[in-house]
């Protein structure tokens, strides 16, 4: 999404059944569980006594620069990005550190970071973090348990809506018991398996700084935060950068979890209006590293001189994450797109076909699913299992859903505008009552013309859009493709006035509550739910899902949510590219075998001093 947020991050889901953990007595003589991390449905493959982690070098040399763009932007105005007032710079959390931590070669695998042990017991009814002694924040003062109660009783109470009402739901009650132990307490009843990651993975505030600052945390704020982690804000020039320095004072530099990362002196992000600024910034030699999204440039534009002469590298690089469900998305809060027949047939005129090969050079697949690029995805009819899960569902679902194939998005011709789904689109509109007049729009049985205004704040996709436009026009819906500043659009889509925007739908992994945050009824009026979307079926089936204790039991709740969310209709899937393409300037190094959920450019590669300055001494770059 648009919105700089970490909330996923919060609610992702990363742990539960642990590896190797002794067993000792903990409150009221309940038999507990005491470990280094823990780990939903499998065993931690990291032993307590592990050195490292093993993607990273641990000998990584510390030093020199990473700096990235942030184009179509209209800049920065605070520092606070737990709140949608104003707009929080880059990176404005980098100093916080949470509880708990995860890996990149791990899904739902989580370990110690401010803690050193947790204990919680079988019936994961609460959980003891046992915190480090030595953690200190930036200002040099200890972190304790106090603080930790602190950042967990401010996000509960001025957090963003949707995760005040998830946190809220989950933990019965917070207790310090020692300035170095806390203990959560979770809701009767509430599903057990993601509870201690959510509570884990907290971002830690420092009680001393929001009190000296006067922060509050639904509000915007002009100084960044104090924070336990490896960086601290270091300067920055509004609207234009941002740059942060690593702390040669951080408490967990030695730590095995951190070993071989945090490896660069200072991280920046260059902003800049347009995409194409950025790009011709980055050729200039003003920022080094660059993560590719527009396949025309890819394809067509890297021939200037830094590249032919070998300064600047480029690279395809594999990624194993979930894709990331780009789409279109439809305001289900307005009333003409209440009716899935409509929706239905607008998904049908987009033609990603010829847009691959007649804009996007043949290097992208079409999104079909909210967790494409992985097995949760459901294919073909039901089995047997998801039907037990759909059948007492079916009413609040499209008729079909118990015996049809899987929705998936529509193939088309070669073509812009595909015949055949022209058809079926007009022969939709024409059951929803949407008929054809003499000026060949399509009028309901008020006289209202169905009109699609498609929101868009990039120049960049215009050249998908308006295609896309000419199709739906075709079919006789007045749509437009209606370009805005980036003011405009936050606005417009934070307060849900529009008709269709683009956003990423793509869940994790291990999905757990923030599933309600982007499709839950409760969440209706939530930015994070861009659709508005309200179905009592999705809902229970949030739930049954969070509540999944085995990997099979997950993979098969998954599966029937994802196939009642596609029978929706309320998003147009756009594509995805199942490798990340990156360039940058020839001074980084990086592990050879890269971990399958992270590019890591900013957490585990590093700077290698010769090379860079190889390429200062030859005027390659600009800083």
């Amino acid at each position: 999404m648009r919105h700089t947020v970490l909330i996923a991050t919060f609610l992702s889901g990363l742990s539960l059944a642990t590896a190797g953990a002794a067993q000792d007595s903990g409150p009221a003589d309940e038999q507990v569980i005491r470990s280094h991390g823990v780990a939903i449905f499998d065993e931690l493959q990291l032993p307590a006594d592990f050195t490292h982690l093993p993607y990273v070098n641990p000998d990584a040399p510390k030093g020199g620069e990473m700096s990235q763009s942030i184009p179509n932007s209209m800049g920065f105005d605070n520092y606070n990005p737990y709140t949608f007032r104003g707009r929080a710079a880059a990176l404005s959390t980098i100093m916080l550190e949470s509880i708990l931590t995860g890996t990149a070669d791990e899904v739902g695998a989580a370990y110690c970071l401010l803690c050193d042990s947790i204990e919680y017991p079988e019936s994961r009814d609460w959980v003891i973090f046992n915190l480090r002694p030595d953690v200190t924040f930036s200002d040099g003062s200890p972190m304790t348990a106090g603080d930790v109660l602190f950042s967990y009783e401010q996000l509960r109470d001025k957090g963003l809506s949707s995760f005040r009402s998830v946190i809220g739901q989950q933990v019965a009650r917070a207790e310090v018991l020692d300035d170095h132990r806390i203990r959560f307490t979770f809701t009767p009843d509430y599903p057990r398996r993601d509870l201690i990651q959510s509570v884990g993975s907290l971002p830690i505030f420092s009680r001393a700084d929001f009190e000296a600052n006067e922060r509050d945390l639904e509000q915007t704020m002009q100084t960044p935060f104090v924070g336990s982690g490896p960086y601290v804000f270091d300067r920055a020039d509004p609207n234009r950068n941002v740059r942060y320095r690593r702390n040669p004072d951080y408490w967990g530099a030695d730590l095995p979890i951190n070993r071989g990362r945090h490896n660069f002196d200072t991280l920046r992000y260059e902003y800049f209006s347009d995409y194409d600024a950025a790009f011709e910034a980055f050729k200039a030699g003003e920022y080094t590293f660059r993560q590719e999204v527009s396949s025309i440039i890819w394809a067509s534009r890297y021939d200037f001189p830094s590249l032919s002469n070998g300064w600047v590298k480029q690279e395809t690089l594999p990624n194993g994450n979930v894709a990331s469900g780009q789409a279109w998305v439809l305001n289900l809060r307005r009333p003409q797109f209440q009716d899935a027949r409509v929706r239905q047939a607008i998904g049908l005129m987009f033609n990603f076909e010829w847009s691959n090969d007649a804009l996007f050079y043949g290097l992208y697949n079409r999104v079909d699913s909210f967790w494409e690029n992985s097995d949760l995805e459901a294919t073909g009819t039901p089995s047997e299992a998801e039907l037990a899960l759909l059948t007492p569902l079916a009413a609040d679902l499209p008729d079909g859903i118990l015996t049809d194939e899987v929705a998936t998005a529509p193939g088309s011709g070669e073509r812009q505008t595909d015949r055949r789904n022209l058809r079926q689109a007009s022969a939709l509109l024409d059951e929803a009552g949407w008929v054809t007049g003499s000026d060949g729009l399509r009028r309901n049985a008020n006289g209202d013309v169905l009109r699609l205004e498609i929101l868009n704040d990039s120049q960049t996709f215009d050249r998908v859009i308006n295609p896309f436009v000419e199709n739906l026009r075709a079919l006789g819906i007045d749509a437009t493709n209606s370009r805005v500043d980036n003011a405009e659009y936050e606005n417009r889509s934070r307060s849900f006035e529009f008709d269709m925007i683009s956003d990423h739908l793509g869940q994790p992994e291990i999905p757990g509550a923030g599933l309600q945050q982007v499709f839950g009824s409760a969440n209706v009026g939530d930015v994070f739910n861009a659709a508005g979307l309200a179905n009592p079926a999705i809902d229970a089936l949030i739930t049954q899902v969070e509540a999944a204790e085995t990997n099979d039991d997950l993979t098969t709740r998954v599966h029937a949510l994802d196939r009642a969310l596609r029978s929706l209709h309320f998003w147009v899937p756009q594509w995805y590219n199942a490798n990340y393409l990156v360039a940058y300037y020839d001074q980084f190094g990086r592990p050879e075998t890269l971990p399958p959920y992270a590019l890591g450019e900013m957490d585990f590669w590093w700077y290698d001093a010769e090379k860079g300055e190889a390429l200062r001494a030859a005027g390659a770059l600009r800083r």
